[in-house]
C-alpha cells in the first residue's frame, strides 16, 4: 500500500534494487568507471590503525596523551588511584594503548589531574 510520501516510484525503486545487488553481495564496487570508486589510501597517508594514542619518544606526545586522558577520563574521574582509572578507562572503551599507558602508573599514588598523570608517566611538555 502506497502511503503517498514516497520519494521514488515503485519502478525507480526496483531499478535502484537492482543496482545495489552487485555491490551488496560482493562487497566491493562494482561499477566499470573507475571515477566512481573511493580513492585508495596513499603511501604517505598517516597509519590510522594504530589508534589516537601516540608511540614513545614523538614529538608531541605529552599533549597529545594529555589529551586523549582528558577527553577519556573527563573532570568527574578525579581524585583518583591508579585502578581508579584504569576502571573508568575500561567502563569507557578506551583505546588499548590508553589502557597501557595508565597501567604503567604508581599505585601509591592519588591523581587529582590529568597532568599529574601525564608527569606521572614521565612526559614532559614539548617546547
Amino acid at each position: 500500500m502506497q502511503r503517498g510520501s514516497d520519494r521514488l516510484s515503485v519502478h525507480k525503486d526496483d531499478e535502484m534494487k537492482h543496482e545495489l545487488q552487485g555491490l551488496i553481495r560482493s562487497g566491493h564496487p562494482t561499477r566499470a568507471e573507475e571515477w566512481h570508486d573511493p580513492e585508495p589510501a596513499a603511501d604517505d597517508d598517516p597509519e590510522v590503525t594504530l589508534g589516537p594514542v601516540p608511540a614513545r619518544g614523538t614529538t608531541g606526545e605529552a599533549e597529545a596523551v594529555r589529551f586523549e586522558f582528558a577527553r577519556r577520563l573527563g573532570r568527574t574521574s578525579f581524585p583518583a588511584d591508579r585502578e581508579g582509572l584504569l576502571s573508568v578507562l575500561e567502563d569507557r572503551h578506551a583505546p588499548d594503548g590508553l589502557i597501557a599507558l595508565a597501567e604503567e602508573l604508581p599505585t601509591d599514588r592519588t591523581f587529582h589531574t590529568v597532568q599529574e598523570v601525564v608527569s606521572a608517566l614521565g612526559l614532559r611538555p614539548s617546547t
